[in-house]
């Protein structure tokens, strides 16, 4: 039996205030400095993994920009979050499509807190439909713009404010490497983050900057009754080999491990917290 009622949401990416019941995205172990002194920008972090990446980071020390479209309730609570860890949040709100505005962002972040150090690249939107010949253009357009030039505009801007020892994280997901019929152009673009990943990797090498990317599965957040029939919703991640869908707090410690020192000795590699899937090779 389902775990979640049957819900579905009419605007995207969806609110977290609206998820019945919320998901768990606060951090649970204690905190042992590992983004001390550190200052990170997490993209769609107003909800979902973004939310629980924000809180974590925090609880490991960092001060976090929150970028996010207009969902400022939801905004408001990550930020009160993140201020409960002790630390300080900026939020920013406006489309990762939009070059300008990643510019404005990435300045917004250094002109408030001295520097950046992480980028996690988080935002994103899908929209379902089985008959791949009537997907308009403008929803590929769309998907495009947020999902894969939002990262690039993000990164880009980021760049060239990053010192030596910084670190890009990018979320991927499972569609990316095993397809997914129903959401070919979502997929499609997850795909090309898992490229551009591994690509910028080589190119922030001679820099000091590693890219890194976490590839979830199904992950229980507002983005997911956003998109799919109120039913499909309730059964959301029952045929994973763990048999649920997992938590936001259960794929952000992937991030934080690729945003810190533990993970030095890695770039263009990507994390796989799915439940259980086995892709890639």
């Amino acid at each position: 039996m389902s775990e979640r009622p049957a819900q579905h949401q009419d605007r995207q990416p969806g609110l977290e205030s609206k998820l019945k019941p919320a998901p768990d995205y606060e951090p649970r172990f204690p905190g042992s400095g590992r983004l001390k002194d550190k200052v990170a920008i997490i993209t769609g972090g107003d909800s979902g993994i973004g939310r629980a990446c924000a809180v974590l980071f925090a609880r490991e020390g960092a001060k976090v920009a929150i970028v996010y479209l207009d969902e400022h309730g939801d905004a408001k609570a990550t930020k009160k979050a993140v201020e409960d860890e002790g630390f300080e949040a900026l939020l920013i709100s406006g489309d990762v499509a939009d070059p300008k505005f990643c510019a404005d962002a990435v300045g917004r972040t250094v002109d408030k807190f001295g520097r950046l150090d992480i980028l996690v690249n988080n935002a994103a939107e899908q929209h379902p439909t089985d008959d791949f010949e009537a997907i308009p253009p403008k929803q590929l357009r769309e998907t495009f713009e947020t999902n894969m030039f939002g990262y690039f505009y993000m990164a880009q801007a980021s760049m060239k404010r990053m010192k030596k020892g910084a670190a890009i994280v990018n979320t991927t997901s499972v569609t990316g490497y095993r397809g997914s019929h129903h959401l070919i152009d979502y997929a499609s673009t997850k795909g090309a983050i898992t490229a551009f990943t591994r690509s910028l990797a080589q190119y922030g090498a001679d820099k000091g900057i590693r890219v890194n990317g976490v590839a979830p599965g199904p992950i229980w957040t507002p983005l997911i009754a956003a998109t799919f029939e109120a039913d499909e919703v309730a059964d959301f991640g029952g045929d994973q080999p763990l048999g649920r869908a997992g938590q936001p707090n259960e794929v952000a410690s992937c991030h934080l491990f690729l945003a810190c020192a533990d993970s030095s000795y890695m770039t263009g590699q990507v994390l796989h917290p799915n439940g259980g899937e086995i892709v890639g090779g």
